[in-house]
């Protein structure tokens, strides 16, 4: 039951509908705004991990001098094509300063309670609210073609281990076929994440969708926000192409889209489009039984119940919601590589998304400095779906002015004003 506090939430992907969520539980009278229908975002077509795993972020010591040369391939994960882009070019100088031990290490504390938190808050929320999700707890393999790389990935699996209890099992050599045997022999070997869990994201999305409602809250979809008006030290209205909406809370959960709201925000916030690929097909003869990412290429697999995904790249042509076939065919070639099985011709979609990347590795979740009925909850890059409870409940203790449930401080808006 509500008790008079009115919010709206703009953005009706998984940090948008979880944010609705526990703002209802704590008895906001709730309204969510979608441009699209729910889900139509970066929520959709993602490869569903829920990985602790993913605790280190993509900044580090030495990953500008590893990643320049790969630029240049035409096969390479990474796609930033040559074009005057003032926005982009401050955001990979300012990457390139996250790049130290110190703030990876800072970094990595933040993503850690973040997942740690979502992994025991999504038991809960799959269990309490009866969400079919395929939700699968066979963890997360990483897959190597290189010796090289399988064996420097040691000193990472034993800072996991040692500064979070992240638990990885190595495979060394043809072992890691004996464990997933639909891999194809002469793999360098692999590491295996027990704890992590996978899920099909539209049917996750779908259950939140259902439990909001069912919670007292609004779903208004095919709502196009198109600006907030501030008056003084808040957010007046929302003023979107279906008319004015006004709460006494407004929640902006729009994902890569964020920064196109500063004025109102108070900040810039340094948040790229990072676009990813996925193609979704039936589920294989020879299905895998565990995800998988195979990491020369970054290439993600995810065995579903229902079927069977292949996604991942990284495309920075700013906002552009064009599928590119070459990043498809990657994905494709990358498949062909490790599998035994070749993934059929026919697929049942085709899919692009724009993950949203802050430049330290870091969502931002918090009050704007401009406008203290305004919190946003964006940046939460490619650990979106296996951060979004713990997104989202942050924002509802945040605006009901409780004790987080863990320290909000890294996430802060602040640290950009």
């Amino acid at each position: 039951m509500s008790d008079g506090r009115t919010a709206i939430v703009i953005g009706g992907g998984l940090v948008g509908c979880a944010s609705a969520y526990y703002l209802c539980r704590d008895g906001w009278k709730v309204t969510l705004l979608e441009r699209q229908m729910i889900g139509s975002g970066a929520s959709h077509g993602n490869c569903g991990y829920v990985c602790p795993s993913h605790a280190m972020p993509l900044s580090g010591p030495g990953v500008v001098a590893h990643t320049l040369p790969t630029l240049f391939k035409r096969d390479a994960p990474l796609s930033i094509p040559l074009r005057f882009d003032p926005g982009l070019w401050k955001w990979l100088l300012l990457f390139t300063r996250q790049c130290t031990t110190d703030r990876m290490m800072h970094a990595a504390a933040g993503r850690n309670a973040l997942l740690a938190s979502s992994m025991s808050l999504y038991r809960q929320i799959v269990c309490e609210e009866s969400i079919d999700c395929e939700w699968t707890d066979r963890g997360l393999l990483l897959v190597y073609k290189s010796a090289k790389d399988f064996d420097s990935y040691k000193a990472t699996a034993e800072l996991l281990k040692r500064e979070f209890d992240i638990q990885a099992v190595a495979y060394p050599g043809e072992a890691v076929k004996e464990f997933e045997p639909t891999l194809k022999s002469g793999m360098a070997g692999g590491w295996h994440f027990p704890a992590d869990a996978h899920v099909r994201p539209d049917k996750l999305l779908a259950g939140f969708k259902r439990a909001i409602e069912q919670r007292g809250g609004e779903i208004r979809e095919n709502v196009e926000v198109v600006t907030l008006l501030r008056d003084g030290k808040s957010v007046a209205s929302v003023e979107t192409s279906q008319g004015p909406f006004t709460a006494d809370l407004i929640v902006l959960a729009t994902g890569a889209e964020a920064p196109q709201f500063a004025k109102a925000i108070g900040c810039q916030l340094p948040i790229q489009p990072g676009k990813g690929y996925s193609l979704t097909m039936r589920p294989l003869k020879n299905q895998p039984k565990i995800p998988m990412i195979f990491e020369e290429h970054h290439v993600a697999v995810t065995p579903l119940e229902s079927g069977f995904r292949v996604g991942s790249t990284m495309e920075f042509t700013g906002y552009d919601r064009s599928i590119n076939p070459k990043r498809l065919a990657l994905l494709r070639k990358s498949a062909a590589e490790h599998l035994e099985e070749p993934l059929p011709e026919t697929v049942n979609e085709e899919w692009a998304g724009w993950r949203p990347m802050s430049v330290d590795g870091l969502p931002c979740i918090g009050r704007a400095p401009a406008a203290r009925n305004l919190i946003v909850a964006a940046g939460n890059g490619m650990i979106g779906l296996a951060t979004a409870p713990a997104t989202g409940k942050l924002v509802a203790e945040i605006a009901s002015e409780q004790t987080p449930h863990i320290d909000a401080t890294p996430y802060s808006l602040s640290r950009f004003a």
